[in-house]
């Protein structure tokens, strides 16, 4: 008797891990249909019926690594206690780094917006540098609105990793991203409290907008009033003074 059919869920993250492997360790050019099915042991009609052509296959190899990835993220910033968010915030940011520089050609495919936009893995890795930042702004520590910060650090990051990688492998200098992780800091973050003068305008935002991270928390309010304050703390955020009079 013949042994049964293997779970088409199996053949399919076997042609994945293949895939993943060679664009891994021979870049994107050896990610052929014939290469994959022969590393996994398929025939190349099988790739086509589970994934509708290469672009589908490295589609798929994309989503497969950054949800790998994103629960390594996940499970550090769960485990994070006592830890100060700023410090947590530029460990994430290493992090994301250190991914992007060890696999080059797997960035490269899954910084493209058009793979990204619809990705739930790449929602799920925006959705933990929320949770960092939201951190960060419960700290008093954030001057700009979380939702300007997250798309600053994210722009930031998937440039700097880009600009590392078109570098010759042999130049690539990892600092740069240590630069423009500093750069963006002066941008979002706010002083230090001990470290602040008296409290003027930019005093009031940074208390704004540390009030608003924390409005899911405030549970002497009804579901109705914190959307009251909500909409008043982000006009106070939003307000510019020199348009005052």
């Amino acid at each position: 008797m013949d042994d049964a059919p293997e779970p088409r869920l199996d053949v399919r993250m076997r042609i994945v891990t293949a895939a993943a492997e060679l664009l891994h360790d021979e870049g994107a050019v050896a990610v052929t249909t014939r290469a994959v099915a022969e590393r996994a042991g398929v025939q190349a009609p099988t790739i086509y019926r589970l994934f509708g052509d290469k672009d589908g296959l490295l589609d798929a190899v994309a989503e497969h690594a950054m949800t790998t990835f994103s629960a390594t993220k996940a499970a550090a910033v769960d485990a994070v206690t006592g830890v100060d968010p700023v410090a947590d915030l530029r460990a994430g940011w290493a992090m994301t780094i250190a991914f992007g520089l060890a696999n080059p050609d797997l960035f490269v495919i899954m910084s493209d917006p058009r793979r990204g936009r619809d990705s739930p893995a790449v929602a799920a890795g925006i959705r933990l540098l929320e949770e960092r930042l939201r951190r960060v702004a419960a700290a008093g520590r954030l001057a700009v609105r979380e939702r300007d910060a997250v798309r600053l650090m994210h722009a930031a990051g998937l440039g700097a990793v880009l600009a590392i990688l078109d570098e010759p492998a042999d130049e690539r200098d990892p600092r740069l991203a240590d630069v423009v992780f500093d750069a963006v800091m002066t941008q979002v973050l706010a002083p230090e409290p001990a470290d602040e003068g008296p409290r003027g305008t930019s005093g009031v935002r940074t208390a704004a907008i540390t009030l608003r991270a924390s409005i899911d928390e405030l549970g002497a309010l009804s579901s109705a009033e914190r959307g009251v304050l909500a909409e008043w703390l982000d006009r106070i955020v939003d307000h510019d003074p020199a348009t005052s009079r």
